[in-house]
């Protein structure tokens, strides 16, 4: 929750910071801009053109309005419109009367850097600051080519050069380093999700190792338990009988855990492998399609057929029917007469037909609504 709220605050404080800029921009150019621009009207060489370049960083100051009332950035728009304000600055220089760069008259010196700003707020400082630098040369270049500047001149333009080069400069400082905070909160949260990620992966991996471990606690480990102190006999039919099926088990228990399109085709054969691996011949049909079953439902349809399957002598057959909402799985081997165990599973039903030394076994698991 805490991740949430730091990245509402940062998103508030650059929108925060985006109004700011905007509404000192538009005070600037239709405050203090505005009053000179009309102010000084009759000693312009060309009072028209003054009036496009004041109503370019308008135009400008109403595309950002626009953009934010939306949420949203200039992107390919920033171009053109810095392009815009380069050249309303360098249009206003053109008909500037001579010996008034960066005075009451020079309206744009203390307005288009302002303008600039708004434009580049969510850019790196550099992009700011060049064209700060930028802004900056053309008054100075009209300066120093078109006026015979004195000292007083000089030191007038630098003086003024204080605040319209450093507080935008200072602003462009503040959003760069909010846009830096920013990015190392979302990268602290991308490493905390990381990490609680692979915390819950590794736990999950946990609970699944007991889950398996329990479920083969009951026939696995006495099994296991009586080879060991030689309770059990190896050469014993029964004992060889009851480690194929618990190999059988243990095949489809990790066979669970893969993702496949088909689990429990999937699952059968892994049964069947065990089959194989005795020599018995086993052949698999499927066919139809068929919903996915739970976990609990497949081990109730592949129980008894890998009891038979781990039991056969040489051959077996595997059939697998389904439909929308039937699944059918049906086993016939040489493997005798043999008790199948009940179904855990409401809905799965198992039905076993013996005939001499063959064994008809078929799990059926149909799904309600």
């Amino acid at each position: 929750m805490s991740d949430s709220v730091e990245e509402v605050t940062g998103a508030q404080l650059r929108h925060g910071l985006r109004i700011a800029t905007l509404l000192v921009a538009m005070a600037t150019v239709f405050g203090a801009g505005l009053a000179n621009v009309l102010r000084y009207m009759d000693i312009y060489p060309s009072p028209l053109t003054q009036l496009t370049a004041f109503a370019a960083l308008g135009a400008v100051l109403a595309g950002e309005a626009t953009l934010l009332v939306r949420g949203r950035s200039w992107s390919r728009l920033r171009g053109p419109a810095i392009a815009i304000v380069l050249s309303a600055s360098a249009l206003s220089y053109v008909t500037l009367p001579e010996g008034r760069t960066s005075t009451g008259v020079d309206w744009i010196f203390g307005a288009a850097n302002w303008v600039g700003i708004v434009v580049l707020l969510d850019r790196p400082l550099r992009t700011a600051a060049s064209f700060l630098l930028a802004h900056e040369l053309t008054a100075l270049l009209h300066l120093l080519l078109l006026d015979d500047p004195s000292r007083a001149d000089l030191a007038r333009f630098a003086t003024g050069s204080v605040s319209v080069f450093g507080f935008p400069l200072c602003l462009a400082v503040v959003a760069a380093g909010l846009r830096g905070l920013s990015a190392a909160a979302a990268d602290s949260r991308r490493e905390i999700e990381q990490v609680r990620v692979a915390e819950t992966v590794a736990a999950e991996s946990h609970r699944r190792r007991q889950q398996r471990f329990a479920e083969l606690s009951s026939t696995t480990i006495p099994l296991l338990e009586g080879l060991a102190d030689g309770s059990l006999r190896p050469e014993d039919p029964v004992v060889q009988r009851r480690c194929a099926i618990e190999a059988a088990r243990m095949r489809r228990l990790f066979a669970e855990a893969d993702t496949v399109a088909n689990p429990l085709l999937h699952e059968l054969r892994h049964c069947i492998d065990v089959a194989d691996r005795k020599g018995v011949v086993v052949e698999l049909d499927a066919r139809g399609q068929w919903p996915t079953p739970p976990v609990a439902v497949r081990r109730d349809l592949t129980e008894a057929v890998l009891i038979v399957l781990a039991t056969a002598a040489s051959r077996a057959r595997v059939t697998v029917m389904g439909s929308a909402d039937l699944v059918s799985v049906s086993v016939v081997a040489d493997c005798g007469g043999m008790n199948m165990p009940s179904p855990a599973t409401p809905g799965v039903r198992v039905e076993a037909l013996n005939n001499d030394d063959t064994v008809w076994v078929e799990a059926r698991w149909q799904r309600t609504s």
